[in-house]
């Protein structure tokens, strides 16, 4: 049995994170009582209890605790803070035979940000293999449901004042200054020198990822060949032929990620899809703790 802590389990991807361990029998949830869940001492200890701690809180909050738990337990964390920070794997096992050992024997591991774990998805392996260039001009898209936006943006949507017809009803870009927090993880494990020109839309509906790449000039059966071999013998990653159109909506609930290639040799579209809180978020951060807990990958998960 291990003892695991969800610091900000209040948040989205905290009650997600509860929902996937609440019935397993290898679990031990930690709980703070509501009246001193924000006291700091109280968390310390918590997590120096733990064997495995989630951290879902804002960046600096988790920079902060991170410094006074111990080395022993293993540190899941979902915020944006040490997702290339030396010395933390990054949890994205698919990524290669090191990713997955430095997520089975570390002690610290940063949870990938939704975007990125999608355009990761898709162009790591055609840089590996030489298909994109690392000096390459990449774009993307990402449609994504509201809930990835946190609780503010959450409770905007979902406001019972809201009226048919009003700004939120139609999707809406935003991060267009070029800056959002998931652009150095974007560069750093795809092998790119530089960052895509990354356009996010949020839309009125709560949870699913379409994120898509156009590429030019790449052979459609070359590209398809190279991500099938490259996720053979993934768990969480499926690499689908179909030429419909599939919302985004469809992974809904499930901590999977599909893939596609649309399109033919002289432009395609590179295409994953997945729930913002699913592989996005919580359904990753699960897949962490059952590798460094030794524990079946699935385990918990819908796929």
């Amino acid at each position: 049995m291990h003892n695991v802590f969800i610091d900000g389990r209040s948040g989205t991807t905290g009650l997600r994170i509860e929902q996937r361990l609440a019935n397993r029998r290898d679990v031990n949830l930690l709980v703070l009582p509501a009246e001193i869940r924000r006291d700091q001492a109280a968390r310390v200890d918590m997590h120096n209890r733990a064997d495995v701690s989630f951290l879902c809180l804002p960046d600096e909050a988790a920079k902060e605790i991170v410094q006074l738990v111990r080395p022993e337990t293993v540190i899941i964390d979902a915020s944006t803070a040490h997702r290339i920070a030396p010395g933390w794997a990054y949890g994205m096992p698919e990524l290669g035979a090191d990713y997955r050992a430095a997520i089975q024997n570390g002690k610290r591991i940063g949870n990938p940000g939704c975007h990125a774990s999608g355009f990761i998805a898709l162009v790591r392996p055609l840089v590996q293999a030489g298909l994109i260039a690392q000096d390459a001009p990449l774009s993307c898209v990402s449609l994504t449901g509201y809930t990835g936006g946190g609780k503010e943006i959450i409770d905007k949507y979902e406001a019972e004042t809201r009226t048919r017809g009003d700004v939120l009803c139609a999707p809406m870009q935003y991060a267009l200054p070029q800056e959002h927090k998931h652009l150095p993880e974007m560069v750093a494990h795809t092998g790119l020198r530089h960052a895509p020109v990354f356009c996010p839309v949020i839309a009125d509906y709560p949870c699913g990822i379409e994120l898509t790449v156009p590429l030019h000039g790449v052979s459609r059966s070359a590209v398809l060949d190279c991500l099938r071999e490259f996720y053979a013998n993934a768990a969480m990653i499926n690499v689908v032929d179909d030429p419909d159109a599939r919302p985004a909506s469809l992974m809904d609930g499930r901590d999977s990620m599909e893939i596609s290639v649309h399109g033919h040799d002289e432009r395609l579209l590179l295409i994953s899809r997945f729930d913002n809180l699913g592989k996005g978020a919580s359904g990753a951060a699960v897949q962490c703790l059952n590798l460094a807990i030794g524990a079946d990958e699935q385990e918990g998960l819908v796929l």
